[in-house]
Protein backbone atom coordinates (compact mmCIF):
# COMPACT_ATOMS: atom_id res chain seq x y z
CA UNK A 1 0.00 0.00 0.00
CA UNK A 2 1.50 3.44 -0.67
CA UNK A 3 1.85 6.01 1.48
CA UNK A 4 -0.15 9.24 1.57
CA UNK A 5 1.67 12.54 1.35
CA UNK A 6 -0.49 14.80 3.12
CA UNK A 7 0.39 18.75 2.24
CA UNK A 8 -0.77 21.96 3.80
CA UNK A 9 0.04 25.64 4.91
CA UNK A 10 -0.18 24.38 8.43
CA UNK A 11 0.40 21.38 10.21
CA UNK A 12 -1.98 19.81 12.78
CA UNK A 13 -0.20 17.68 15.87
CA UNK A 14 -2.04 14.89 17.28
CA UNK A 15 -3.31 15.79 20.94
CA UNK A 16 -3.15 12.89 23.11
CA UNK A 17 -4.56 14.69 25.99
CA UNK A 18 -7.72 16.26 24.32
CA UNK A 19 -8.74 14.70 21.01
CA UNK A 20 -11.73 16.98 21.13
CA UNK A 21 -9.71 20.17 21.05
CA UNK A 22 -8.70 19.23 17.27
CA UNK A 23 -11.06 19.41 14.09
CA UNK A 24 -12.91 16.42 12.39
CA UNK A 25 -10.65 17.29 9.36
CA UNK A 26 -7.28 16.50 11.75
CA UNK A 27 -8.77 13.38 13.01
CA UNK A 28 -9.53 12.39 9.78
CA UNK A 29 -6.05 13.48 8.28
CA UNK A 30 -4.49 11.73 11.25
CA UNK A 31 -6.50 8.55 10.82
CA UNK A 32 -5.56 8.04 7.48
CA UNK A 33 -1.99 8.92 7.57
CA UNK A 34 -1.82 6.07 10.16
CA UNK A 35 -3.45 4.02 8.30
CA UNK A 36 -0.69 4.37 5.14
CA UNK A 37 2.20 5.42 7.79
CA UNK A 38 2.08 8.55 5.75
CA UNK A 39 3.79 11.91 6.16
CA UNK A 40 1.97 15.49 6.69
CA UNK A 41 3.94 18.56 5.21
CA UNK A 42 4.05 22.12 6.18
CA UNK A 43 4.80 25.05 7.41
CA UNK A 44 6.06 25.25 11.30
CA UNK A 45 4.29 27.96 12.85
CA UNK A 46 8.02 29.44 12.94
CA UNK A 47 9.39 32.33 11.39
CA UNK A 48 13.43 32.12 11.12
CA UNK A 49 15.81 34.45 9.25
CA UNK A 50 17.73 31.14 8.30
CA UNK A 51 15.60 28.55 7.68
CA UNK A 52 17.19 25.37 7.61
CA UNK A 53 15.73 21.88 5.98
CA UNK A 54 12.72 19.83 6.90
CA UNK A 55 12.22 18.74 10.20
CA UNK A 56 10.75 15.44 11.26
CA UNK A 57 9.02 13.62 13.88
CA UNK A 58 7.23 10.65 14.38
CA UNK A 59 3.80 10.77 15.51
CA UNK A 60 1.30 8.34 16.97
CA UNK A 61 1.86 6.01 13.45
CA UNK A 62 2.76 8.65 11.11
CA UNK A 63 5.12 11.44 10.18
CA UNK A 64 5.33 15.06 10.73
CA UNK A 65 7.55 17.39 8.22
CA UNK A 66 7.63 20.92 8.81
CA UNK A 67 9.60 23.70 7.19
CA UNK A 68 10.06 27.56 8.17
CA UNK A 69 9.64 30.47 6.76
CA UNK A 70 11.27 34.08 6.05
CA UNK A 71 10.56 37.12 7.35
CA UNK A 72 10.13 37.98 3.43
CA UNK A 73 8.13 34.73 2.68
CA UNK A 74 5.58 35.66 5.77
CA UNK A 75 5.01 38.65 4.62
CA UNK A 76 4.88 38.50 0.81
CA UNK A 77 3.45 34.55 0.77
CA UNK A 78 1.11 34.70 3.95
CA UNK A 79 -0.01 37.70 4.66
CA UNK A 80 0.12 38.81 1.15
CA UNK A 81 -0.93 36.83 -1.76
CA UNK A 82 -2.72 34.53 0.57
CA UNK A 83 -4.72 35.95 2.77
CA UNK A 84 -4.45 39.82 0.96
CA UNK A 85 -5.36 38.31 -2.53
CA UNK A 86 -6.16 35.20 -2.77
CA UNK A 87 -8.53 34.74 0.10
CA UNK A 88 -10.78 37.95 -0.60
CA UNK A 89 -11.32 37.63 -4.14
CA UNK A 90 -12.29 34.29 -3.70
CA UNK A 91 -14.76 35.06 -0.64
CA UNK A 92 -16.03 37.28 -3.92
CA UNK A 93 -14.80 41.03 -1.82
CA UNK A 94 -12.67 42.79 -4.76
CA UNK A 95 -12.80 45.76 -2.44
CA UNK A 96 -10.55 43.96 -0.15
CA UNK A 97 -7.98 42.09 -2.52
CA UNK A 98 -4.64 43.36 -2.46
CA UNK A 99 -3.16 43.84 -6.00
CA UNK A 100 1.27 43.40 -5.28
CA UNK A 101 3.58 41.78 -7.88
CA UNK A 102 5.62 41.75 -4.43
CA UNK A 103 2.85 39.23 -3.23
CA UNK A 104 3.02 37.65 -6.45
CA UNK A 105 6.78 36.43 -6.24
CA UNK A 106 6.58 35.42 -2.87
CA UNK A 107 3.45 33.24 -3.43
CA UNK A 108 5.13 31.51 -6.15
CA UNK A 109 8.46 31.28 -4.52
CA UNK A 110 7.51 29.74 -1.09
CA UNK A 111 5.38 27.53 -2.95
CA UNK A 112 8.58 26.06 -5.19
CA UNK A 113 10.08 26.01 -1.43
CA UNK A 114 7.68 23.23 -0.19
CA UNK A 115 7.92 21.27 -2.91
CA UNK A 116 11.84 21.38 -3.38
CA UNK A 117 11.78 20.15 0.64
CA UNK A 118 9.68 17.72 0.14
CA UNK A 119 10.97 15.81 -3.13
CA UNK A 120 13.90 14.32 -1.91
CA UNK A 121 11.40 12.46 0.88
CA UNK A 122 8.73 11.47 -1.34
CA UNK A 123 8.99 7.53 -2.27
CA UNK A 124 7.81 6.34 -5.62
CA UNK A 125 4.48 5.09 -5.27
CA UNK A 126 3.35 7.68 -2.37
CA UNK A 127 -0.17 9.27 -2.99
CA UNK A 128 0.31 13.20 -2.53
CA UNK A 129 -3.00 15.10 -1.35
CA UNK A 130 -1.99 18.93 -1.14
CA UNK A 131 -4.92 21.18 0.80
CA UNK A 132 -6.28 24.60 -0.16
CA UNK A 133 -5.26 28.29 -1.99
CA UNK A 134 -1.92 28.58 0.11
CA UNK A 135 -0.34 25.63 -1.84
CA UNK A 136 -1.92 26.02 -5.30
CA UNK A 137 1.52 26.56 -7.21
CA UNK A 138 3.11 22.99 -5.60
CA UNK A 139 2.04 20.40 -7.79
CA UNK A 140 3.87 22.36 -10.72
CA UNK A 141 6.94 22.80 -9.45
CA UNK A 142 7.22 18.75 -8.36
CA UNK A 143 6.27 17.81 -12.35
CA UNK A 144 9.41 20.59 -13.12
CA UNK A 145 11.66 18.38 -10.82
CA UNK A 146 10.00 15.16 -12.81
CA UNK A 147 7.80 13.64 -10.52
CA UNK A 148 5.03 11.67 -11.64
CA UNK A 149 2.99 10.34 -8.96
CA UNK A 150 -0.63 10.96 -8.20
CA UNK A 151 -1.22 14.63 -6.80
CA UNK A 152 -4.68 15.79 -5.72
CA UNK A 153 -5.81 19.08 -4.72
CA UNK A 154 -8.62 19.75 -2.32
CA UNK A 155 -9.85 24.01 -2.23
CA UNK A 156 -11.60 24.07 1.31
CA UNK A 157 -12.60 27.86 -0.03
CA UNK A 158 -15.24 28.75 -2.58
CA UNK A 159 -13.40 29.02 -6.37
CA UNK A 160 -14.49 32.54 -7.78
CA UNK A 161 -16.38 33.27 -10.91
CA UNK A 162 -14.29 33.81 -13.85
CA UNK A 163 -14.97 37.44 -14.49
CA UNK A 164 -12.94 37.88 -10.80
CA UNK A 165 -10.30 35.38 -11.23
CA UNK A 166 -9.48 37.51 -14.26
CA UNK A 167 -9.09 40.99 -12.39
CA UNK A 168 -5.75 38.70 -10.72
CA UNK A 169 -2.80 39.29 -13.13
CA UNK A 170 -1.27 35.74 -12.11
CA UNK A 171 -4.96 34.49 -12.80
CA UNK A 172 -3.86 32.15 -15.99
CA UNK A 173 -0.07 31.09 -13.75
CA UNK A 174 -2.66 30.16 -10.67
CA UNK A 175 -4.65 27.67 -12.97
CA UNK A 176 -1.93 26.31 -15.19
CA UNK A 177 -0.83 25.72 -11.79
CA UNK A 178 -4.02 23.71 -11.24
CA UNK A 179 -3.43 21.77 -14.26
CA UNK A 180 -0.53 20.04 -13.15
CA UNK A 181 -3.02 18.23 -10.85
CA UNK A 182 -4.12 14.81 -11.63
CA UNK A 183 -7.37 15.30 -9.32
CA UNK A 184 -8.99 18.86 -8.09
CA UNK A 185 -11.69 18.26 -5.72
CA UNK A 186 -14.08 21.26 -5.07
CA UNK A 187 -16.40 21.99 -2.16
CA UNK A 188 -19.54 22.78 -4.32
CA UNK A 189 -21.03 22.18 -7.77
CA UNK A 190 -21.14 25.99 -8.37
CA UNK A 191 -17.27 25.83 -7.52
CA UNK A 192 -16.68 23.26 -10.18
CA UNK A 193 -18.63 25.18 -12.73
CA UNK A 194 -16.99 28.20 -11.94
CA UNK A 195 -13.75 26.57 -12.57
CA UNK A 196 -14.85 24.54 -15.23
CA UNK A 197 -16.29 28.07 -16.63
CA UNK A 198 -12.56 29.94 -16.87
CA UNK A 199 -10.94 26.62 -18.44
CA UNK A 200 -13.15 26.66 -21.38
CA UNK A 201 -13.93 30.05 -21.86
CA UNK A 202 -10.74 31.70 -21.03
CA UNK A 203 -8.06 29.01 -21.06
CA UNK A 204 -9.55 28.10 -24.57
CA UNK A 205 -9.83 24.25 -23.00
CA UNK A 206 -11.84 21.03 -23.62
CA UNK A 207 -14.83 19.70 -21.04
CA UNK A 208 -14.69 16.06 -22.00
CA UNK A 209 -18.14 14.36 -21.90
CA UNK A 210 -16.91 12.58 -19.05
CA UNK A 211 -16.03 15.13 -16.76
CA UNK A 212 -12.49 15.47 -17.92
CA UNK A 213 -10.98 19.09 -18.06
CA UNK A 214 -8.03 19.53 -20.81
CA UNK A 215 -5.95 22.49 -20.91
CA UNK A 216 -1.97 23.83 -20.96
CA UNK A 217 -1.27 20.42 -22.44
CA UNK A 218 -3.05 18.16 -19.45
CA UNK A 219 -6.09 16.09 -18.89
CA UNK A 220 -6.88 16.02 -15.45
CA UNK A 221 -10.22 15.37 -13.12
CA UNK A 222 -11.87 17.32 -11.25
CA UNK A 223 -15.40 17.24 -9.22
CA UNK A 224 -17.34 18.67 -6.63
CA UNK A 225 -16.21 16.70 -2.86
CA UNK A 226 -18.47 18.47 -0.09
CA UNK A 227 -16.20 17.94 2.85
CA UNK A 228 -18.92 16.21 5.95
CA UNK A 229 -18.44 16.59 9.67
CA UNK A 230 -17.60 13.49 11.92
CA UNK A 231 -20.74 13.33 13.47
CA UNK A 232 -20.37 11.14 16.26
CA UNK A 233 -17.13 12.26 17.42
CA UNK A 234 -19.08 15.85 17.66
CA UNK A 235 -22.40 14.41 19.31
CA UNK A 236 -19.88 12.55 22.20
CA UNK A 237 -18.08 16.22 22.80
CA UNK A 238 -21.60 17.94 22.98
CA UNK A 239 -22.85 15.25 25.31
CA UNK A 240 -19.43 15.30 27.05
CA UNK A 241 -19.64 16.77 30.87
CA UNK A 242 -17.54 19.68 30.10
CA UNK A 243 -20.29 20.59 27.15
CA UNK A 244 -23.35 19.71 30.17
CA UNK A 245 -21.59 22.05 32.72
CA UNK A 246 -21.81 24.81 29.78
CA UNK A 247 -24.84 24.50 29.11
CA UNK A 248 -26.25 24.87 32.45
CA UNK A 249 -23.88 27.42 32.98
CA UNK A 250 -25.43 29.16 30.15
CA UNK A 251 -28.90 28.47 30.97
CA UNK A 252 -28.56 29.75 34.32
CA UNK A 253 -27.12 32.94 32.87
CA UNK A 254 -30.19 33.25 30.17
CA UNK A 255 -32.42 33.35 33.38
CA UNK A 256 -35.09 31.80 30.83
CA UNK A 257 -34.51 34.17 28.17
CA UNK A 258 -33.67 32.99 24.16
CA UNK A 259 -30.54 33.61 22.92
CA UNK A 260 -29.14 33.04 19.37
CA UNK A 261 -25.70 31.79 18.83
CA UNK A 262 -22.74 32.77 16.13
CA UNK A 263 -19.78 31.41 16.15
CA UNK A 264 -17.15 32.97 13.64
CA UNK A 265 -13.58 33.85 13.41
CA UNK A 266 -13.49 37.30 13.00
CA UNK A 267 -13.41 38.01 9.43
CA UNK A 268 -15.06 40.12 7.07
CA UNK A 269 -16.49 36.97 4.55
CA UNK A 270 -18.65 35.91 7.60
CA UNK A 271 -21.38 38.96 7.25
CA UNK A 272 -21.53 39.95 11.34
CA UNK A 273 -22.08 43.51 10.50
CA UNK A 274 -24.70 42.49 8.69
CA UNK A 275 -26.05 40.02 11.69
CA UNK A 276 -26.27 42.92 13.62
CA UNK A 277 -27.75 45.15 11.54
CA UNK A 278 -30.47 42.43 11.43
CA UNK A 279 -30.69 42.04 15.05
CA UNK A 280 -31.55 45.22 15.60
CA UNK A 281 -33.94 45.56 13.11
CA UNK A 282 -35.66 42.38 14.99
CA UNK A 283 -35.27 44.43 18.47
CA UNK A 284 -36.62 47.51 16.44
CA UNK A 285 -39.89 46.11 15.27
CA UNK A 286 -40.94 43.35 17.62
CA UNK A 287 -40.22 44.95 20.85
CA UNK A 288 -41.50 41.73 22.57
CA UNK A 289 -37.54 40.28 22.28
CA UNK A 290 -36.78 43.20 24.98
CA UNK A 291 -35.33 41.77 27.87
CA UNK A 292 -36.40 38.20 26.80
CA UNK A 293 -33.56 37.06 23.81
CA UNK A 294 -29.89 38.16 23.48
CA UNK A 295 -27.49 37.19 20.96
CA UNK A 296 -24.28 35.31 21.53
CA UNK A 297 -21.59 36.31 19.33
CA UNK A 298 -18.64 34.26 19.75
CA UNK A 299 -15.46 35.99 17.39
CA UNK A 300 -12.02 35.20 17.54
CA UNK A 301 -9.44 37.57 16.48
CA UNK A 302 -7.57 36.23 13.28
CA UNK A 303 -5.05 37.81 10.85
CA UNK A 304 -4.13 40.78 12.98
CA UNK A 305 -1.68 41.84 10.83
CA UNK A 306 -3.39 42.42 7.80
CA UNK A 307 -4.77 45.91 8.01
CA UNK A 308 -8.23 45.14 6.52
CA UNK A 309 -8.99 42.72 9.78
CA UNK A 310 -8.49 45.52 12.15
CA UNK A 311 -10.59 48.55 10.49
CA UNK A 312 -13.35 45.25 10.15
CA UNK A 313 -12.92 44.37 13.87
CA UNK A 314 -13.36 48.45 14.49
CA UNK A 315 -16.30 48.80 12.41
CA UNK A 316 -18.37 45.97 14.19
CA UNK A 317 -17.19 46.84 17.70
CA UNK A 318 -18.83 50.41 16.88
CA UNK A 319 -22.08 48.52 15.73
CA UNK A 320 -22.28 45.96 18.37
CA UNK A 321 -21.71 49.26 20.72
CA UNK A 322 -24.43 51.18 19.39
CA UNK A 323 -27.11 48.59 19.06
CA UNK A 324 -26.05 47.62 22.99
CA UNK A 325 -26.52 51.65 24.20
CA UNK A 326 -29.79 51.62 22.27
CA UNK A 327 -31.45 48.77 23.37
CA UNK A 328 -29.93 47.58 26.79
CA UNK A 329 -31.61 48.06 29.96
CA UNK A 330 -30.05 47.27 33.68
CA UNK A 331 -30.60 44.01 33.64
CA UNK A 332 -29.94 42.77 30.29
CA UNK A 333 -27.73 43.24 26.92
CA UNK A 334 -29.30 42.53 23.88
CA UNK A 335 -25.36 41.30 22.20
CA UNK A 336 -23.10 39.66 24.21
CA UNK A 337 -19.35 39.86 21.95
CA UNK A 338 -16.70 37.97 23.13
CA UNK A 339 -12.82 38.00 21.06
CA UNK A 340 -11.71 34.13 22.32
CA UNK A 341 -12.07 30.89 20.98
CA UNK A 342 -14.10 28.27 23.22
CA UNK A 343 -12.73 24.27 23.27
CA UNK A 344 -15.49 22.42 20.80
CA UNK A 345 -16.79 20.97 24.03
CA UNK A 346 -17.47 24.11 24.95
CA UNK A 347 -19.34 24.84 22.16
CA UNK A 348 -21.65 21.58 21.81
CA UNK A 349 -22.83 22.86 25.02
CA UNK A 350 -23.59 26.33 24.47
CA UNK A 351 -24.94 25.37 20.66
CA UNK A 352 -27.13 22.82 22.82
CA UNK A 353 -28.36 25.69 25.06
CA UNK A 354 -29.28 28.32 21.99
CA UNK A 355 -32.51 28.64 20.37
CA UNK A 356 -31.47 29.40 16.84
CA UNK A 357 -27.81 29.16 15.22
CA UNK A 358 -27.10 32.04 13.53
CA UNK A 359 -24.47 31.16 10.09
CA UNK A 360 -24.84 33.56 7.75
CA UNK A 361 -21.74 34.21 5.71
CA UNK A 362 -21.17 36.37 2.51
CA UNK A 363 -19.49 33.99 1.02
CA UNK A 364 -18.26 30.15 2.56
CA UNK A 365 -17.09 27.11 1.17
CA UNK A 366 -18.66 24.81 3.25
CA UNK A 367 -18.89 26.16 6.76
CA UNK A 368 -18.49 23.38 9.27
CA UNK A 369 -20.04 25.79 12.15
CA UNK A 370 -23.00 24.86 10.65
CA UNK A 371 -23.23 21.47 10.47
CA UNK A 372 -21.80 21.28 13.88
CA UNK A 373 -24.67 23.13 15.41
CA UNK A 374 -27.15 21.20 13.64
CA UNK A 375 -25.36 18.32 15.17
CA UNK A 376 -25.31 19.06 18.63
CA UNK A 377 -29.08 19.38 19.04
CA UNK A 378 -31.31 16.99 20.21
CA UNK A 379 -34.44 15.32 18.66
CA UNK A 380 -36.05 16.20 21.73
CA UNK A 381 -35.80 19.76 21.39
CA UNK A 382 -33.57 21.13 18.20
CA UNK A 383 -32.57 24.65 18.15
CA UNK A 384 -33.00 26.23 14.52
CA UNK A 385 -30.48 26.63 12.22
CA UNK A 386 -30.51 30.20 10.07
CA UNK A 387 -27.94 29.43 7.10
CA UNK A 388 -26.60 31.70 4.33
CA UNK A 389 -27.34 30.55 1.20
CA UNK A 390 -23.71 31.08 0.45
CA UNK A 391 -22.21 28.95 2.48
CA UNK A 392 -21.67 25.33 0.78
CA UNK A 393 -23.23 23.61 4.02
CA UNK A 394 -26.54 25.10 2.59
CA UNK A 395 -26.66 22.84 -0.15
CA UNK A 396 -26.56 20.10 2.13
CA UNK A 397 -28.85 21.18 5.42
CA UNK A 398 -32.16 21.39 3.83
CA UNK A 399 -33.55 21.51 7.14
CA UNK A 400 -32.09 24.94 7.58
CA UNK A 401 -33.92 28.29 7.49
CA UNK A 402 -32.01 29.05 4.30
CA UNK A 403 -31.61 33.36 3.82
CA UNK A 404 -29.64 36.07 1.81
CA UNK A 405 -27.39 37.43 4.09
CA UNK A 406 -26.79 40.47 2.29
CA UNK A 407 -30.50 41.98 3.43
CA UNK A 408 -30.80 42.62 6.84
CA UNK A 409 -34.66 42.56 6.51
CA UNK A 410 -34.52 39.04 5.50
CA UNK A 411 -32.76 37.83 8.35
CA UNK A 412 -34.79 39.62 10.62
CA UNK A 413 -37.77 38.10 9.41
CA UNK A 414 -35.68 33.86 9.43
CA UNK A 415 -34.68 34.74 12.87
CA UNK A 416 -38.25 35.76 13.75
CA UNK A 417 -39.87 32.63 11.95
CA UNK A 418 -37.01 30.95 13.99
CA UNK A 419 -37.80 32.49 17.32
CA UNK A 420 -41.66 30.97 16.59
CA UNK A 421 -41.08 27.90 15.31
CA UNK A 422 -43.31 24.73 16.61
CA UNK A 423 -41.77 22.41 17.72
CA UNK A 424 -43.26 19.49 15.53
CA UNK A 425 -41.12 21.99 12.69
CA UNK A 426 -38.05 22.09 14.36
CA UNK A 427 -37.95 18.35 14.89
CA UNK A 428 -38.97 17.49 11.48
CA UNK A 429 -35.76 19.87 10.33
CA UNK A 430 -33.63 18.44 13.01
CA UNK A 431 -34.48 15.01 11.46
CA UNK A 432 -33.83 16.11 7.73
CA UNK A 433 -30.51 17.73 9.05
CA UNK A 434 -29.33 14.65 10.76
CA UNK A 435 -30.25 12.17 7.75
CA UNK A 436 -27.30 14.46 5.40
CA UNK A 437 -24.98 14.50 8.15
CA UNK A 438 -25.02 11.36 8.49
CA UNK A 439 -24.86 10.65 4.67
CA UNK A 440 -21.69 12.67 4.49
CA UNK A 441 -19.24 12.29 7.28
CA UNK A 442 -15.76 13.69 7.43
CA UNK A 443 -14.65 10.30 6.60
CA UNK A 444 -16.78 9.34 3.91
CA UNK A 445 -15.10 12.41 2.14
CA UNK A 446 -11.49 11.69 2.90
CA UNK A 447 -12.24 8.02 1.50
CA UNK A 448 -13.91 9.25 -1.62
CA UNK A 449 -11.24 11.89 -2.51
CA UNK A 450 -8.39 9.42 -1.71
CA UNK A 451 -9.81 5.98 -3.64
CA UNK A 452 -10.14 9.05 -6.43
CA UNK A 453 -7.07 9.44 -6.62
CA UNK A 454 -5.91 6.23 -6.42
CA UNK A 455 -8.38 5.20 -9.49
CA UNK A 456 -6.44 8.34 -10.98
CA UNK A 457 -3.70 7.46 -13.84
CA UNK A 458 -0.59 8.14 -13.66
CA UNK A 459 1.40 11.12 -15.00
CA UNK A 460 3.56 10.57 -17.45
CA UNK A 461 6.82 12.49 -17.73
CA UNK A 462 6.23 13.99 -20.79
CA UNK A 463 3.23 15.82 -19.39
CA UNK A 464 3.36 18.80 -17.12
Amino acid sequence: MSRLVVVSNRVSVPDRKDRGAQGGLAVAMHAALKRNSGVWFGWSGEVSEHPGAAAFRDVEGFTIATIDLTPDDYDEYYNGYANRSLWPLFHNRMGHTAYDRLYDRGYFRVNARFAHAMAPHIRRDDLIWVHDYHLIACAEELRRMGSSHRIGFFLHIPFPPADLLLTLSSHETLVRGLFAYDLLGFQTEADLRSFRDYVVNEAGGVLHEDGRLEAFGRTIRAGAFPIGLDLDEFRALASSREAGRQESRMRRSLAGRKMAIGVDRLDYTKGLENRFLAFEQLLAHYPEHHGNLLLLQIAPPSRGEVPEYETMRADIEHVCGRINGRFADVDWVPIRYVNRGYPRRSLGGLFRAAHVGLVTPLKDGMNLVAKEFAAAQTEEDPGVLVLSRFAGAARELDGAVVVNPYDPAVLMDAMQRALNMSLEERRERFASMDAALRRNTVADWRDRFVAALRDTPRTRLSEG
